[in-house]
C-alpha cells in the first residue's frame, strides 16, 4: 500500500463560500471522518472495498499508524458531504 505523508487531522481546505443573499441557496457542507481499526490486512481490505463502490480512493486514507491498542493499526479519511 502507498502512504502519503499527511498527518491525521491536517489541515482540510473546504472552499469557502461568498454567495450574494438572493441566489439559491448551497446545501451546506460538513466535515465527517471515517476510522478503520485492527489488523494492516483488514484495514487495507476495507479501504479497497470502499475503493470499489466508488465510495473513496485509497490514497485518500491516512497512512496507518499504531492505535492506542497493542497490536492494532488505524487509518483516518475525512470528506466534506452534503447536508440538508
Amino acid at each position: 500500500m502507498k502512504c502519503r505523508n499527511r498527518s491525521f487531522l491536517g489541515g482540510i481546505n473546504l472552499p469557502t463560500s461568498n454567495t450574494p443573499a438572493n441566489s439559491p441557496s448551497l446545501p451546506e457542507r460538513e466535515i465527517i471522518k471515517h476510522t478503520l481499526i485492527g489488523s494492516s490486512k483488514a484495514i487495507t481490505g476495507t479501504m479497497r472495498v470502499l475503493h470499489q463502490l466508488g465510495y473513496a480512493d485509497i490514497n485518500d486514507w491516512s497512512p496507518l499508524v499504531p492505535s492506542p491498542n497493542p497490536g492494532e493499526l488505524m487509518s483516518i479519511l475525512i470528506r466534506s458531504i452534503s447536508v440538508q
